[in-house]
């Protein structure tokens, strides 16, 4: 006999439980990963873990990226899988895993998330010219810090001279995040508040604007939240949570990807400002065209596999 004692809950008691879910899993993977921590890299490193500042030391490096794992396991994976079965009973089912993308619309995500990094990159440069008013300078000093604090982070974790670091971080930045993230907020949250607002627009953006928030990268705030946006429309389409996984990989990929090659001299760093300079403001514009005509062809080659929110709530 399946357990049934959480399924028929409604949203806002889902909600709360979900939150609850996600904190209990990512402290007790916390607490797991630093008690596995001692024997992998040495107390003294353990002992350091407030100190772990300096990014040139590849100790450092290592054990934060160690941690990185260990926090997208434990608040991104594991969280959705326990509460689907909670919820439904059946995980594949819930999580939509068992709906196949067709080829076709994978390769056109694929090219979708190449051709709208212009328009992404625009939008980004004008997100971080944000500026608040003058009694909130200190927290807008703080959003800066934190921005600054993180591009450092995500640079020294980028910057990998093997054909195995970048393995790695393809596994770290692109895979886990491309898995957990959307099974977290595009399979539970946006299921949540689509059946709390009986609208699939509702869902898409209210977990998009949580999904963005939750990086607590403000002066990317608006090109993240768009992405979670595009990711959430990619499942309703689809009805398959591996659109919306294929289309995060591929975005976080290439920017991994991009930065190995970069740092190899065979890619231009010119690379990735188009669209965010003067001169290829242009090319922002012909993105958006590019991206409203694939969102067309990835609906039109779903067309009949679309999600509706009676069905959302029924499952």
């Amino acid at each position: 006999m399946g357990f049934t004692a959480f399924q028929g809950m409604k949203p806002f008691p889902q909600l709360m439980f979900s939150a609850f879910v996600i904190i209990v899993s990512f402290l007790a993977f916390l607490l797991i990963s630093m008690l596995l921590a001692i024997p992998l890299f040495g107390l003294d490193s353990m002992m350091s873990i407030p100190t772990l500042n300096d990014l040139s030391d590849p100790e450092s490096i290592r054990v934060l990226k160690y941690f990185q794992v260990v926090q997208s396991i434990g608040l991104f994976i594991v969280p959705p899988v326990i509460l689907a079965w909670l919820f439904h009973g059946k995980i594949a089912e819930y999580l939509y895993l068992k709906r196949n993308a067709t080829s076709t619309s994978i390769f056109l995500v694929a090219v979708l998330v190449i051709f709208a990094l212009p328009l992404i990159n625009f939008i980004g440069e004008w997100n971080t010219r944000m500026e608040f008013p003058e009694f909130l300078e200190g927290m807008e000093r703080w959003m800066k810090n934190a921005e600054e604090n993180a591009a450092e982070l995500t640079e020294a974790f980028l910057k990998v001279e093997t054909t195995g670091g970048l393995l790695f971080n393809l596994f770290m930045i692109a895979f886990l995040p491309a898995i957990g993230e959307e099974l977290l907020f595009r399979g539970v949250i946006q299921r949540i508040f689509t059946n709390w607002t009986s609208s699939h627009h509702w869902g898409i953006w209210i977990s998009a604007i949580l999904f963005s928030a939750l990086h607590i990268q403000f002066y990317g705030f608006v090109p993240r939240m768009l992405l979670g946006v595009l990711f959430g429309y990619l499942l309703v389409w689809s009805g398959s949570m591996w659109l919306p996984i294929v289309a995060h990989f591929f975005n976080n990929g290439f920017a991994v990807v991009a930065m190995y090659l970069i740092d190899k001299n065979v890619l231009n760093p010119a690379v990735e400002e188009i669209g965010a300079t003067s001169g290829s403001q242009y090319a922002a514009i012909l993105s958006l065209a590019l991206v409203f005509l694939l969102m067309f062809l990835i609906k039109k080659e779903n067309r009949g596999k679309e999600l509706k929110p009676a069905e959302i709530a029924s499952e």
